[in-house]
């Protein structure tokens, strides 16, 4: 599969995914969220959650974004205030 990203709304910094993460989720689904989560789709999130991120895009703060995958398990990407990083993780990881 072959995908291309043109912009991203915020920096991402480095990219770690844990180990839990990396055993059980589908890498499409991966990469297909963290387009998502780049393009400012924040995914499963109530709306008071999706305005806090979308207020900390315009004015700083820790990004968190909540998906399911197809076979219907949660993961988080998380992008850190200060942009530095950006980690995919289960919940159970937290």
């Amino acid at each position: 599969m072959t995908s291309t990203v043109s912009a991203s709304m915020f920096p991402i910094g480095n990219v770690v995914i844990t180990r839990g993460a990396l055993r059980d989720l589908d890498p499409d689904d991966v990469l297909r969220c963290m387009v998502r989560h780049m393009a400012g789709d924040w995914g499963e999130l109530g709306e008071f959650d999706w305005t806090q991120n979308d207020d900390a895009v315009e004015y700083g703060g820790r990004l968190f974004s909540s998906y399911l995958t197809r076979s219907g398990s949660t993961f988080w990407i998380i992008t850190e205030c200060d942009r530095s990083a950006t980690t995919i993780l289960l919940p159970e990881d937290y």
